[in-house]
């Protein structure tokens, strides 16, 4: 039997090395619920200037948790546009869908300040108890044991110099988010898949004097010029310093087979190749130059014990796809539900398990994708590039020119019903009227274990010991009603219907990532995947036996 977990053992229930986005998120979503959590970063200050620029729907239904509205808030907009991919001679050669409306009721695409962006989700941590960090401080060591995690720590000699102070942690838990070298993971003794994928791009990020789209109204505002003589990246940057003043933008441009990286990253030239778009530094301001190598691999195993790993140190892909970021947003939100279950003595360490099975799958899927896309760009020769233009400007007019969806991906194997329509995608969220609120699911209902019916009571289809093991999650069954309903959730816009009528369903449960746990289309049906769903969470089921 699982028992509460108590934080007086440890100096804190999760130690979290890596203060970026994504151990930050996973601080919030651990500190909200209570558990003390100590977050360490290696700088002592903010990291101010750009990485990355963009995120999905998904993230946006994540932030928007934490009450970040991605459709109204100052450091993000979005440009209703296709992601067109062109050839030296302006055709197309690619094109993917960043312009529609995502079945998870937010865009497909949105663009933001990375800095900004930080500073809100570091200031929300920050006012948290629960919540300890710790700046200026590395990871050397970390022992784990039965119970919990031994982390020591060293003030950063890059800032303290070699005879910085040293500390212990202990912890229940340790989670590395700290980056592509990460410690933890060299630490646990894992290994990564290599695709055996490098290119060296520099990353130009710009503050425009002017409007940049406006000035060129023939151009896409986010594309990628597929030249041999020079693969370049064009895309918005978010919204700029000054409200309601112009954007930013990033330039990315390959090191083409025998330049020198030194030389190619030196301002004087970044300058020439900026050049072409009409920026000078008379009417532009340079924010950042910096060469990255773009990389394609993932760690075998995401979870060594008590310890895990998120975000670059478990997995790195080529920009192309935007996914980079989102994909390490989806790793705290994963981790932090199962460590709050955990936790809290719902379930055991092998609920764990499925966190690696699951998400190493899913990143893989945008891997490969973004690999894909890479493999348009990156060609610096002039046969290959012609031969590559005119099988795929072939491909694209058999397909009339359709745009290729970005936003379907299924989770590996893991803590969902295989045998459902929908399980272990991303749930459909529509907008819905409840107790005089209208707007999206999430916000107006809740989230969290979520059982919903349509036009039928989820609650009364299952046995008391199923009722008394949703209970034991913190979920609850709401009904959802087409317009007209007695119910008080009230399906607007006839999205549920629309949803449920296509995979052939009249329940479903969605879990606290959003992720489709199960649907069924019976009492009967929904009591069975129920079951298997139990199961796969390793619930202790005590309370529910007893129940029933």
């Amino acid at each position: 039997m699982a028992h509460p977990v108590a934080s007086t053992e440890c100096d804190a229930d999760v130690a979290i090395v890596g203060a970026g986005p994504v151990g930050t998120m996973l601080a919030i979503l651990l500190g909200q619920k209570g558990k003390k959590v100590t977050l360490v970063e290696r700088w002592t200050t903010h990291y101010g200037l750009p990485r990355a620029v963009t995120y999905d729907h998904e993230i946006a239904r994540i932030l928007a948790s934490l009450g970040i509205d991605s459709e109204t808030d100052p450091a993000i907009n979005c440009h209703d546009e296709l992601y067109y991919w062109r050839n030296r001679d302006g055709k197309d050669l690619q094109i993917v869908d960043w312009q529609s409306q995502s079945a998870s009721g937010w865009r497909v695409r949105y663009w933001f300040n990375q800095p900004l962006l930080e500073k809100r989700l570091l200031k929300i941590a920050g006012d948290i108890p629960a919540i300890t960090i710790l700046r200026g401080w590395d990871g050397i060591a970390l022992e784990q044991d039965d119970d919990g995690v031994s982390l020591s720590l060293k003030q950063n000699p890059e800032e303290f110099g070699p005879d910085g102070e040293r500390k212990e942690i202990r912890a229940k838990f340790v989670v590395g988010t700290d980056g592509a070298n990460s410690f933890v993971r060299e630490s646990l003794g894992i290994e990564n898949e290599d695709k055996g994928y490098f290119f060296d791009w520099l990353i130009l990020d710009m503050l425009p004097g002017f409007d940049y789209c406006a000035s060129r109204p023939n151009d896409p505002a986010q594309w990628q010029l597929c030249d041999p003589a020079r693969p370049t990246t064009i895309v918005p940057g978010g919204p700029g310093p000054v409200e309601g003043g112009p954007d930013r933008r990033r330039w990315e441009f390959m090191v083409l087979p025998g330049e020198s990286v030194e030389d190619v990253q030196k301002e004087e030239n970044a300058w020439k190749l900026l050049q072409p778009w009409g920026l000078t530094p008379e009417n532009s301001e340079l924010e950042r130059a910096a060469v990255y190598r773009f990389q394609a691999r993932w760690a075998k195993t995401w979870r060594r014990g008590r310890c895990l790993i998120g975000g670059d140190a478990a997995h790195l892909m080529p920009p192309f796809a935007g996914e980079g970021m989102c994909a390490g947003l989806r790793d705290a939100v994963a981790m932090s539900w199962r460590l709050n279950a955990i936790l809290e003595g719902k379930t055991g360490l092998e609920v764990l398990e499925s966190y690696s099975t699951e998400r190493i799958e899913h990143a893989k899927h945008y891997i490969n994708f973004s690999q894909e896309l890479g493999s348009i760009i990156c060609i610096s020769d002039e046969k290959e590039a012609a031969d590559r233009d005119a099988h795929m400007i072939a491909d694209l007019a058999a397909r009339d020119n359709k745009p290729v969806p970005t936003d379907i991906c299924h989770l590996g194997q893991g803590a969902w019903c295989d045998e459902s329509a929908h399980a272990g995608e991303l749930s459909v969220q529509g907008v819905v009227e409840h107790k005089g609120l209208k707007g999206r699911f999430d916000q107006v209902v809740g989230q969290g274990w979520v059982l919903i019916g349509y036009k039928s009571d989820p609650l009364a289809a299952l046995t008391r010991a199923q009722l008394a093991q949703l209970s034991k999650l913190d979920g609850f069954g709401v009904q959802v009603d087409a317009p007209g309903g007695a119910h008080d959730v009230i399906d607007t816009e006839g999205t549920y219907k629309a949803w449920l009528d296509d995979i052939d369903a009249k329940y479903v449960l969605v879990r606290p990532d959003f992720y489709v746990a199960l649907t069924a289309n019976t009492p009967e049906n929904l009591q069975s995947r129920f079951d298997k769903m139990m199961a796969a969470l390793h619930l202790d089921t005590a309370a529910a036996v007893a129940a029933e």
